[in-house]
């Protein structure tokens, strides 16, 4: 699906297909939810029209490209893309990149009125090793002229010398209330009814995430003006809470069958998978009415098989061991 593109039907009618999380992209700093004191900060810098190396690190969807762009956009105004170059380092991981595109921009002189070109590098935890090392000079040499912007979801995985160089910004997962704000915002703007269960289905489902919860209201949109809690989980392949919390019990009850015929239900008829199961297990376990000592053994647990299942053990036999100790923690 591409944004803005015309799709023409066999019934003679088109339609013009938009995404939107790119139709409702914050242009500014004041339309990023659930980051206030970044966003505090950041307008300092807009305020005195200079930059200082930036590294915004944080977990995907929680306003990190977002909050990159507008900052540009603030101090450039409507000539920002005179000055300023995205790449996405995922891409182009290999020196190459910083030799070349990085280089040959950050030597050119600004345009215009500017003070300076910014160069945003997303996911910047992908680059090489040698890669970063050649960043670390670049950064240095063409400082009076170039500004770095750096986006990763792993900080610890961008060397010592180029942290020290920037101020880290570290973004944290959207809070539900941040999430809800923005969600009931498109909602008004596309004719959107939202239930208090499809709100509160769109939280859980988002998990912090912006995107994924865009992407769950437009794909609820499809279907009909009014978005409810089933629709939204129906259309994620998304358990309820309740059932995984049931699900567990039933495990911890020593009933292994039963659960055993639950996991069936998961798996085959909602179309989770194997990962999806035991990330849902996760998050409802610290919601279980039993001794934390009990539940410290049950994570210790659901770490290891979710680590077998992530080197390629068999999702099916791993999650029917879990199940198994589930049921014979009881004794």
């Amino acid at each position: 699906m591409i944004y803005g593109q015309l799709v023409a039907f066999p019934g003679g009618f088109t339609i013009k297909e938009e995404i939107w999380i790119e139709k409702y992209r914050p242009e500014n700093l004041d339309d990023i939810v659930g980051q206030d004191e970044i966003i505090k900060r950041l307008k300092s810098y807009v305020k005195t029209r200079n930059l200082p190396h930036l590294l915004f690190s944080g977990p995907p969807g929680v306003g990190k490209t977002a909050a990159a762009i507008a900052i540009v956009k603030e101090i450039f105004g409507d000539t920002w893309r005179n000055n300023f170059i995205e790449l996405n380092a995922s891409d182009e991981r290999g020196i190459d990149i910083i030799r070349h595109k990085v280089k040959d921009f950050a030597r050119m002189a600004p345009l215009g009125e500017a003070d300076f070109k910014v160069i945003f590098l997303d996911e910047a935890d992908a680059l090489t090793g040698d890669a970063q090392s050649a960043l670390r000079r670049t950064m240095e040499r063409y400082s009076a002229t170039t500004r770095f912007v750096l986006s990763c979801n792993y900080s610890s995985k961008i060397i010592e010398p180029i942290q020290s160089r920037c101020a880290v910004y570290r973004f944290k997962p959207l809070s539900s209330k941040a999430v809800s704000k923005r969600i009931s915002f498109i909602a008004g703007q596309e004719g959107l009814k939202v239930t208090d269960g499809g709100m509160g289905a769109i939280e859980y489902v988002a998990g912090g995430d912006m995107r994924r919860a865009i992407n769950a209201l437009q794909a609820a949109a499809l279907i009909g003006d009014q978005v409810d809690e089933d629709t939204i989980y129906q259309i994620t392949s998304t358990a309820k809470p309740e059932e995984i919390k049931s699900f567990i019990s039933t495990a911890l009850s020593g009933d292994f069958v039963a659960a055993r015929g639950m996991l069936d239900d998961l798996l085959l008829s909602k179309g989770l998978s194997g990962e999806d199961v035991v990330i849902q297990i996760h998050r409802a376990m610290l919601d279980l009415d039993i001794p934390d000592k009990d539940k410290v053994k049950l994570i210790d647990r659901i770490g290891e098989v979710d680590f077998r299942m992530t080197e390629g053990a068999n999702e099916r036999i791993q999650l029917e061991a879990l199940l198994a100790y589930f049921a014979l923690s009881k004794s």
